[in-house]
């Protein structure tokens, strides 16, 4: 009964107005129908009690669990939202979940699209920031040299970062922008550099391809920028690359020029064409050019350099064989100048000594003989008036030699053909002669004159010309004591022929007179016989030159003559000639006294 009574209370405290308390009741009368005992209907209603028991318990834990769960992934998504939120710096009051949701389930509503909508932007920004890192990675890789990098694991390490703010995006493309800036730079050097390079090739006349491949491949043979290498490396071996090239256009531009000016030198000395000069006309104009002008390709290629070796070599040969006719072409146009002048040329440049001197320095030797050509031409202009006066007085005495044999032609007053201009010339010769002794003294006054105002003497085929003048004047006066003795002698021998015709009484024949005039012509030219020896004429012992000394060139005329005779064997030089400045001075010093104050000066 205490089971019943039991029964009784928890049947009591089912309430039969809910579906489990009318089930209850259905089945305590179906029980009651079937004659159940009360005991077995307590312990059916107790296993019933604890099987709802058991349900319930299962499913208070289910959702307990469920609530847990709920808890978890609330909590989870919130911290993950929080982590967005951090990591991609936005606004956190629009990120946050509204308060008024209570349930779970409400607020995973709520966070679920905040978080998907982080999720995205946090992909774009990851994509963005993982771009601007790869370009920024690669311009790095090209800059350093290095090779390609495996920017799929700079992503992935993107996608570990906490950072995907857009101030990191800001800082990121300030830097790229930067890259790209020193890319562009870089880049623009090495074109720079390439262009200057193509340049120098181009004037030293070598292989672009090759002389740039050796700095790097990609400098050649292609048209795009990302794979031209802009790494240090690059540049430095470009900077390299150029001075290398400079210092050998340097190099090979000094070589040429030096060649071209010994071209020069050859084209001047052998008076070469125009026509082939101007095959190198173009190489030529680097002799005054700096080096920054030299721009013309091929212009210091190793072939222009040789062709011009070659043609300066050609011409060194040729002028080997020129070199002596120009040499002594040079010399005659020295004598002649020499020779109009009256001077004598410089004996160093004899031709017997030009065959000598030609192989060792040309040059120097023909430059010596224009320098001597030069000085000869000035000298002989100092000369001129003083070689008119001496022209003059040779011309005078020309005509005396011409009177002279004209006074002894037995037929010059015969009617012949000419014989009126005969007279008349030697009307005009006897005036000319008589100013022969004043044009001698005007020239001797001239030439002291001279002297004094170039401290040199004068010097006429290499004698001086006061002693050759102060020579003639002697000779005049010694010719016009030969006359007079003459003269008298003939009065003697005129007083000889009365004496004779008082002892004898008559006049001895014509023949016969002719023939002791003849004897005694042949008797006093030979010495013979007293008191009608003509003396010799005495030589100028001081004040002028002896006559092996004199060395006049030939004229026509019996001074000429004397200028024959008396020709010296070596000829002395001029003042620009090899003789000693002591032996001319010394010259100078011993005829001195034939100034107006020495006593052998005729008035």
């Amino acid at each position: 009964m205490a089971g019943y009574g039991l029964d009784k209370a928890v049947r009591a405290s089912v309430s039969f107005d809910t579906p489990c308390g009318a089930l209850l009741l259905e089945l305590e009368q179906i029980w009651t129908e079937i004659g159940e005992r009360e005991q077995d209907k307590d312990r059916m209603f107790l296993e019933l009690e604890k099987e709802c028991m058991r349900v319930y318990r299962q499913k208070v834990d289910s959702a307990s669990a469920e609530r847990a769960q709920l808890r978890q992934s609330l909590m989870a998504k919130e911290a993950e939202l929080k982590a967005l939120v951090a990591s991609i710096g936005e606004n956190t009051t629009r990120f946050k979940v509204d308060e008024k949701h209570t349930s779970l389930k409400d607020k995973l509503t709520a966070v679920t699209p905040l978080l998907e909508e982080l999720r995205a932007k946090k992909e774009e920004r990851i994509k963005q920031i993982s771009n601007v890192q790869s370009q920024i990675e690669k311009i790095k890789a090209q800059i350093s040299d290095h090779g390609s990098q495996n920017y799929d694991g700079c992503v992935k390490q993107l996608s570990d970062d906490h950072d995907l703010s857009t101030r990191r995006i800001s800082d990121l493309q300030m830097q790229l922008r930067n890259l790209q800036k020193e890319k562009s730079d870089r880049l623009q050097k090495v074109f720079i550099y390439v262009d200057e390079v193509h340049g120098l090739c181009a004037v030293l006349g070598m292989d672009f391809a090759e002389t740039v491949k050796e700095v790097h491949p990609s400098l050649h043979g292609t048209n795009s920028e990302n794979s031209t290498n802009i790494s240090d490396s690059t540049l430095e071996g470009l900077t390299q690359t150029i001075l290398k090239l400079k210092a050998e256009k340097k190099t090979r531009l000094m070589k040429l020029q030096e060649i071209v000016e010994k071209l020069h030198k050859l084209w001047n000395l052998m008076e070469s064409a125009e026509q082939e000069r101007r095959q190198f006309a173009k190489v030529a104009a680097v002799l005054g050019s700096s080096e920054e002008e030299i721009t013309s390709p091929g212009i210091l290629s190793l072939k222009a350099i040789q062709e011009t070796e070659e043609e300066v070599e050609r011409l060194t040969k040729q002028k080997a064989s020129r070199m002596k006719e120009l040499v002594l072409k040079k010399r005659l146009e020295l004598e002649d100048v020499c020779r109009n002048a009256h001077m004598e040329p410089d004996m160093n440049t004899a031709p017997e000594k030009i065959i000598a001197l030609i192989d060792s320095d040309p040059c120097e030797l023909l430059c010596s003989i224009e320098v001597q050509i030069a000085k000869a031409n000035e000298e002989s202009l100092t000369r001129k008036d003083i070689m008119e006066r001496v022209d003059k007085w040779l011309s005078a005495c020309d005509e005396e030699t011409w009177l002279e044999e004209y006074n002894q032609d037995d037929n010059r007053y015969s009617a012949g053909r000419g014989a009126h201009l005969n007279l008349k010339r030697a009307e005009k010769a006897r005036i000319l002669v008589q100013k022969i002794p004043s044009m001698i003294d005007n020239l001797i006054a001239k030439t002291f004159a001279w002297e004094d105002e170039t401290n040199v003497p004068f010097l006429y085929d290499g004698v001086r010309l006061v002693a050759i003048l102060e020579e003639q004047k002697l000779r005049r006066a010694q010719r016009e004591e030969d006359k007079r003795r003459s003269r008298d002698q003939k009065k003697l021998q005129s007083l000889l022929l009365k004496e004779k015709e008082l002892i004898f009484g008559s006049k001895p024949s014509p023949r016969k007179t002719n023939s002791f005039n003849r004897r005694m012509s042949n008797h006093h030219s030979n010495g013979n016989g007293t008191g009608f020896m003509t003396p010799v004429p005495r030589r100028v012992s001081a004040g002028s030159a002896t006559p092996e000394l004199l060395t006049p060139r030939s004229y026509s005329g019996r001074y000429n003559n004397y200028f024959k005779e008396n020709r010296r064997l070596t000829a002395a030089p001029l003042n620009f000639s090899a003789v000693s400045k002591e032996d001319s001075m010394s010259s100078f010093a011993s005829i001195s006294g034939s100034e107006p104050d020495s006593p052998l000066y005729l008035h």
